[in-house]
């Protein structure tokens, strides 16, 4: 399977040369090879088989049409809901507990004939940068193990990397689908919010969350995108509105007006071999006859501050809901009501998830809401407002994805604001709501991977793809 696409993999079954079955076995043994990694926490290989069977029925009765995703392997982030198969959020204040419902993107997937394999280690309650906020443990990166694969949806992107499966489901609140994503040297997408609906997605940052695609292609990922969308009566966020449409063709004569923003290029926290990277492929992009030019954005230094203010103050209404009395883990040293909600919250979140919860708590509080959380939404309506400045002019917003390569694990453990200050490229894609693709990028100096991001106004996920297979063809990246 290695190496090989969704299309691949459906020819090879439509000619007898695969069967699901062999599929499936095939990615268990990959994650029976990769344990060392901490990717999944939970895997179900004996269903995963046996839903491969059952399905190879349509293949044996030679079925003309196949479901759109018969063939594809799926791993879920432990964040997305799937009935009667258990869903932690890689907290301890979730231990045990079994999911009452299918979230509506993986009930589509499995409509159209995919095969989900397990739930992937993340950040707990997708709050982080790392993948080392987990009640599991950490994830460790695919070829460099004493890296950080990025985060929250560090072990999708790393079960991707590895070959376990095929597709990864992740969430991106500020870009944890684009930065694990960029250092494990494969595709991520958030997509516009309210393309997926975002039921059964364990809520962060309810107007930030989106459950994002992570894959080896952009046509696996672009497949997937036009399977789980579209309009949601379980979620009033969600939209049916100019509905994306699968068709990845080779690149056009067509050219795209690209901006890039010039204090991106210019940051002091910018690496050296990154810059140099995203130039070359800029370069290329102008010699194809694509009109890239820089424009200014004087909001840059506010970006992660507004993110964090405003994420925070959601996760601290979020997370209310662990108490202990509804569901999940509940303390065995309560002696009134008091103590119940404090030790259970106390033995049951993780210190990443405590800092967040007092953030937004303060932020909230009497005396300080005006100050921080009111002024906070003030400067995403300026930042949105600017952005959409700019994409009324251009096409496309480049920049790298991230601004260095993976860390070493620990080296973010004891200085949080620097993992915070790492998502200062992405978080504008989840302020602004609009979709962004980060496509793998090589970096002069070294053999560790970034990414280049592309993003564009809502609902135009398709000049995304096809912005890729520009750099694609351009033979400057891998």
């Amino acid at each position: 399977m290695q190496g090989r696409t969704l299309q691949q993999i459906q020819s090879a079954l439509r000619a007898g040369e695969l069967t699901l079955k062999e599929i499936v076995q095939y990615y268990l043994q990959r994650i029976e090879q990769t344990r060392d990694l901490n990717i999944y926490v939970e895997t179900w290989g004996v269903k995963a088989v046996e839903r491969a069977e059952s399905l190879q029925s349509k293949i044996n009765n030679h079925t003309e049409d196949f479901p759109r995703l018969l063939g594809a392997v799926i791993s879920i982030k432990d964040v997305i809901c799937y009935k009667n198969h258990k869903v932690t959020a890689a907290s301890k204040i979730l231990s045990g507990f079994t999911s009452q419902f299918t979230a509506t993107a993986v009930q589509k997937a499995l409509d159209e004939g995919a095969i989900i394999i397990g739930r992937t280690n993340c950040d707990e309650f997708a709050m982080g940068s790392t993948n080392e906020h987990s009640a599991y443990g950490p994830t460790r990166h695919g070829s460099h193990p004493d890296h950080v694969p990025g985060g929250s949806s560090g072990a999708a992107a790393v079960s991707v990397q590895m070959d376990t499966c095929l597709i990864a489901l992740g969430s991106d609140t500020g870009g944890s689908v684009r930065q694990p994503a960029a250092y494990c040297g494969v595709y991520g997408l958030k997509p516009t919010y309210g393309r997926i609906s975002r039921y059964g997605l364990i809520a962060y940052g309810s107007s930030f969350d989106q459950i994002g695609i992570l894959a080896k292609s952009a046509a696996d990922i672009s497949l997937t995108l036009a399977v789980v969308q579209g309009y949601d009566a379980m979620d009033s966020t969600s939209s049916d509105r100019s509905l994306y449409q699968h068709q990845l063709n080779p690149p056009s004569t067509t050219h795209l007006r690209i901006a890039y923003l010039e204090e991106v290029m210019n940051h002091p926290g910018l690496g050296q071999g990154i810059r140099e990277s995203t130039r070359s492929v800029m370069d290329s992009l102008r010699l194809q006859g694509h009109h890239v030019e820089a424009v200014s954005f004087d909001l840059l230094d506010y970006l992660v501050p507004t993110y964090y203010v405003l994420t925070t103050a959601e996760a601290s209404s979020n997370l209310s809901r662990y108490d202990g009395i509804r569901y999940g883990n509940r303390t065995d040293l309560a002696t009134d009501i008091d103590t119940l909600y404090t030790k259970t919250r106390s033995e049951g979140f993780g210190l990443e998830a405590k800092r967040r919860i007092m953030m937004g708590t303060f932020v909230l509080s009497v005396g300080y809401f005006d100050a921080y959380f009111t002024k906070a939404q003030q400067v995403r309506r300026l930042i949105i407002d600017k952005v959409d400045q700019i994409l009324s002019s251009y096409d496309v917003i480049v920049t790298p994805t991230t601004t260095t390569v993976a860390p070493e694990l620990g080296a973010s453990v004891q200085d949080p604001v620097a993992m915070y200050l790492s998502d200062v490229f992405t978080v504008i894609a989840n302020l602004c709501g609009l979709p962004a693709l980060s496509m793998p990028l090589a970096v002069e100096g070294t053999d560790l991977t970034s990414g280049i991001q592309f993003m564009s106004s809502a609902f135009r996920e398709n000049i995304l793809f096809d912005l890729q297979g520009y750099v694609a063809a351009s033979g400057v990246n891998p």
